[in-house]
């Protein structure tokens, strides 16, 4: 997701600990009630908890909403494609 300015963003609004949105999300690599892994416009981020469940999620909007008992929302690294990566190396 872009704003007006062409800059990438996501939005994570969490409520009481149960309840959390995210925008700007661009894929989700895995999820059970523990874990769940997603990949947003700027980067990884790493959901922990207990009994998650995904309520909401639109590839096409980049929504997400998760319920459940939250303990942590981990970000990781902003990774690149493995092309982009080749060609910065070897530019």
């Amino acid at each position: 997701m872009e704003n007006k300015t062409g800059v990438n963003y996501h939005n994570i609004i969490l409520e009481s600990r149960r309840k959390l949105s995210i925008s700007g999300v661009t894929d989700v690599d895995r999820f059970d009630e523990d874990i769940i892994h997603i990949y947003s416009s700027l980067g990884e981020i790493t959901v922990k908890g207990s009994d998650l469940h995904v309520v909401d999620l639109s590839v096409e909007t980049g929504e997400m909403n998760i319920e459940g008992n939250i303990d942590s929302i981990v970000y990781g690294e902003n990774r690149t494609s493995p092309l982009s990566l080749f060609a910065k190396i070897f530019k």
